[in-house]
């Protein structure tokens, strides 16, 4: 028995470091882009680049409209690069909203070493840019799934119209443990993205979609969140949605644009 149970230490103490090593890799899936890639789409939009320190370099799109209401800035998920999520820049355009959708360090034409306090640096430079050119009360944050956390610490540092959360994970800890509950993922991690910290500073209206079928992140993060300043914070309930689909629900797009039109 005691042979087992060292074995068993063993084993935990070995995916414990692999975990801490590798993390990156199974949580961020970064699509790169080779630095003259050109973007095509069918409406206007100018390509971003934000210069954040030496070796650093945000790539972003901005869609415009010819007199926006205001702004959205849009932070997708953990896949993928601005080159496909920019198809979802109509679901706000098309209601005469300007967007910019940024990459992270790594994504696309983004540059940069990685870590949780750099990406949160890059984002609010990105935001005080964007401040030179719409007046902050223009200003919406959205976040999507991995960008909610990115997007809440923006709102709650600053003071954008409204934050929009879409498939929010209340703790990422928590999130993780769910599929590592073997390993001390308090102590591996070197992401934490506290959502459920950073929220209860957030002075804006907070709106969250989630879809009721969501298995990846379950609707009960977002419920644990609006929980947290129910006064504050509205929770849009899509019925049957999952984590990927829910700009396939008409139900999604109508309350955007009643979002958005308040």
């Amino acid at each position: 028995m005691l042979h087992l149970a060292l074995y068993i230490i063993g084993g935990i103490v070995l995916l414990s470091i692999l975990a801490y090593l590798l993390q990156e890799k199974f949580i961020f899936k970064p699509e790169k882009l080779k630095q003259d890639f050109v973007y095509k789409y069918d409406a206007p939009f100018e390509e971003l680049f934000f210069d954040v320190e030496p070796g650093v370099r945000i790539n972003g799109l901005h869609f415009k409209m010819e007199k926006p209401l205001g702004l959205i800035l849009y932070f997708h998920g953990n896949s993928r690069s601005i080159k496909g999520w920019a198809k979802y820049a109509r679901d706000f355009y098309r209601y005469n909203y300007d967007v910019v959708l940024v990459d992270y360090r790594g994504f696309g034409k983004s540059t940069g070493k990685r870590n949780e306090k750099a990406m949160l640096n890059d984002m609010q430079f990105v935001y005080n840019h964007l401040l030179t050119r719409f007046p902050e009360h223009h200003l919406i944050v959205y976040g999507r799934s991995l960008g909610s956390g990115f997007a809440c610490k923006l709102a709650s540092d600053n003071k954008p119209r409204y934050l929009i959360l879409d498939a929010p994970y209340f703790s990422f800890k928590k999130t993780i443990e769910r599929f590592l509950p073997i390993l001390p993922v308090k102590y591996v991690l070197r992401y934490h993205l506290r959502t459920d910290k950073w929220i209860k500073h957030v002075n804006c209206h907070t709106y969250i979609l989630h879809g009721t079928r969501d298995w990846l992140i379950p609707i009960s993060n977002s419920e644990k969140l609006q929980a947290l300043n129910p006064r504050m914070i509205t929770l849009i309930r899509i019925q049957g949605g999952r984590h990927n689909n829910l700009p396939s629900f008409p139900e999604y797009h109508n309350f955007v644009r009643d979002i958005l039109q308040y």
